[in-house]
């Protein structure tokens, strides 16, 4: 296990506050949480605390970002996303502001804080802003990547972070690059295109697949905005394909591959993530097993479009 990607995130800004004077960091009263409290100690008259106020947040940040700075403005991401969505549409999206967001604590994985803290549906509302760049790294190493990235690119960005603590799956001098999806596991029978959290279940799922003679191709789609639709295409190829995300099904990354495909090459597709409801508190594991987001339901999945796949072919031969 590594760490948890809030963790790499508090880690990798402490590290850019070091190289470069211009980077700022902004929270809502959840530094320890959300780990700017990293940059904070170093670097105090660089730190902004805008209380329990995630709206004033965004502002505070699109000021900075007017002012020369770059700004990562750090809270919850059902309290950045879901509190700050006017500001972050009007001062940062409309005039394409130079800020980043980083929301923490996102999906059901977060346990018993229950579902008022649960972000299922910011990938949706952050995709839906016009110009910003969305970002769900799986590991530490793709979060520290991907925030030099984010800094680097010049445009409004929003990093998805989660709680818990996550396996390695990168090598740590692996490279990244924005809109560039990974393909973490070749195969040509059905292909899993994975974010965040549900990577490293469906390369567990494609683990198990593979000892029953079933051959899928796993692809971390770390960009969730701009998608890889090169990646897409190639997925659809194989003639099957499953979309797994710690998210709401009908508004997340699924929807955003099946337009792709519908345009490219259509196929059957499945879908793992959280359907039309809001979850409960329990621990980690429990609401993962319960909402359908681990290994066994990748693989089930599968089992479906492959099902779905023979249909096709036996209908297109007869």
């Amino acid at each position: 296990m590594g760490m948890a990607t809030r963790e790499a995130f508090g880690q990798a800004l402490a590290e850019l506050g070091r190289e470069n004077k211009n980077v700022v960091a902004v929270d809502a009263d959840l530094s320890k949480s959300t780990h700017t409290h990293l940059f904070a100690k170093e670097f105090p008259e660089r730190f902004y605390s805008c209380g329990i106020a995630e709206a004033n947040m965004v502002g505070v940040a699109a000021g900075l970002a007017s002012a020369g700075k770059i700004p990562f403005a750090a809270s919850f991401a059902s309290f950045a996303i879901n509190k700050g969505f006017e500001q972050l549409r009007v001062l940062l999206a409309y005039p394409s502001v130079n800020a980043k967001i980083v929301g923490t604590h996102c999906g059901v994985s977060i346990g018993e804080d229950g579902p008022s803290q649960m972000a299922i549906e910011d990938i949706g509302l952050a995709c839906s802003l016009p110009g910003f760049v969305v970002l769900s790294p799986a590991d530490e190493v793709s979060m520290k990547a991907l925030v030099r990235q984010a800094a680097a690119h010049v445009g409004p960005v929003y990093i998805r972070a989660g709680r818990p603590k996550v396996p390695l799956i990168y090598p740590p001098d692996k490279v990244f690059t924005i809109g560039k999806a990974e393909e973490l596991i070749a195969g040509t029978d059905v292909a899993i295109i994975a974010t965040g959290l549900l990577v490293a279940e469906a390369i567990r799922a494609a683990q198990h697949l593979a000892a029953s003679g079933v051959s899928a191709r796993v692809i971390d789609m770390h960009t969730i905005k701009p998608l890889d639709v090169e990646a897409i295409r190639q997925a659809a190829q194989t003639g099957a394909i499953v979309v797994a995300e710690e998210h709401l099904v009908h508004d997340g990354l699924g929807v955003r591959v099946a337009q792709v495909v519908a345009e490219t090459h259509p196929c059957p597709m499945e879908f793992v993530g959280i359907l039309d409801t809001y979850a409960e508190s329990a621990t980690p594991d429990q609401l993962l097993d319960k909402y359908g987001l681990i290994a066994r339901d990748v693989i089930a999945a599968v089992e479906r479009v492959l099902a779905r796949k023979k249909g096709a072919g036996a209908a297109a031969r007869g």
